[in-house]
């Protein structure tokens, strides 16, 4: 089997590289038709006027040129919402699969608040959903938790595939020993602020929070055993992740983060470093609590103190 993996989706997240990779050790041969939007863009969801430009030419060569291998089946990677008219050309009634890991008015509205719910820019975001969930054959979900919502946007057949790690990267060699580690964008969903209490709550306990975001402004208040750091190179992340007592999850009480199971949890998870993490619908998919992580209440600062309190006496 070929499959052509199209569009403008970003080539380092780790959900596009770890898709590829996966299809390619199973024997699959993957080319790629890519234009790239997002490469070298932190915080893509905060783009604005320049990255729609961007886009607009991207999509415009997407459309004009035609693949030079023939191909089995199209893979739309994410972000790749408004791909969709473009792949579909391309396709020419080939299967086309959208792998787009999150809802853009889930993301924007509901989770992250960037527009108010019935405002212009939801109403249009949601457009754009539906539009791209009914134009593919095939959506890829992350949860099962997640595949209702997708199915909800219109979507005709939904598939789950866990986010997993990056072999290449992310290996077994956890030693710990050093702070408590949370390493992410600082959006809603992670509930940085559940993690800063928890730290209060627990003085004698190193925390180091490597990331930037739009919940930036929380540290500024944030106890002394909290370290902030703006940001680590993708390859040192193992490094961090060995060296660490434990990795935190995700904390947050939207309904996306009951959802999901971010990257951070399987990278840990990869390096054997242990993980406390949410107690949601999504985790139980993969995590049995006091087993394969701590899983706690979502939210809840003093049960994640205790967490963390348990695994600094439990070496």
């Amino acid at each position: 089997m070929r499959v052509l993996y199209f569009g403008t989706y970003e080539r380092d997240y780790p959900r596009n590289a770890q898709v590829i990779a996966c299809l390619r050790a199973a024997g699959v041969e993957v080319i790629e038709r890519h234009a790239p939007v997002w490469e070298g863009r932190e915080h893509k969801f905060a783009a604005g006027a320049g990255s729609a430009l961007r886009l607009a030419v991207a999509e415009a060569k997407l459309a004009a040129r035609r693949p030079e291998q023939e191909f089995d089946v199209v893979i739309v990677g994410y972000p790749g919402h408004l791909d969709l008219p473009a792949a579909r050309r391309t396709a020419r009634g080939r299967p086309v699969v959208l792998n787009p890991l999150v809802s853009l008015s889930d993301t924007l509205v509901d989770d992250r608040g960037r527009f108010r719910p019935g405002s212009l820019p939801a109403r249009a975001l949601a457009r754009v959903d539906r539009a791209a969930f009914r134009a593919a054959d095939l959506v890829v979900a992350d949860t099962e938790a997640h595949a209702p919502l997708f199915r909800s946007l219109g979507a005709r057949r939904v598939e789950v595939c866990l986010v997993g790690a990056e072999e290449r990267v992310f290996t077994p060699g956890w030693t710990g020993g050093g702070p408590f580690l949370f390493v992410g964008k600082l959006i809603p969903l992670h509930g940085l602020e559940t993690i800063i209490e928890a730290a209060r709550l627990a003085p004698e306990l190193a925390v180091r929070v490597v990331g930037s975001g739009q919940l930036e402004p929380l540290l500024a208040t944030r106890p002394a055993n909290v370290e902030s750091v703006p940001w680590v190179a993708y390859v040192r992340l193992p490094g961090e992740l060995h060296a660490a007592t434990a990795a935190l999850g995700i904390f947050g009480t939207s309904a996306k983060a009951a959802r999901v199971i971010p990257n951070k949890a399987f990278q840990a998870l990869a390096c054997g470093t242990p993980l406390v993490t949410a107690d949601t619908p999504a985790a139980r998919e993969l995590l049995a609590d006091g087993v394969s992580a701590l899983l706690v209440p979502e939210g809840d600062p003093a049960a994640l103190a205790a967490a963390l309190r348990r695994l600094a006496a439990e070496p």
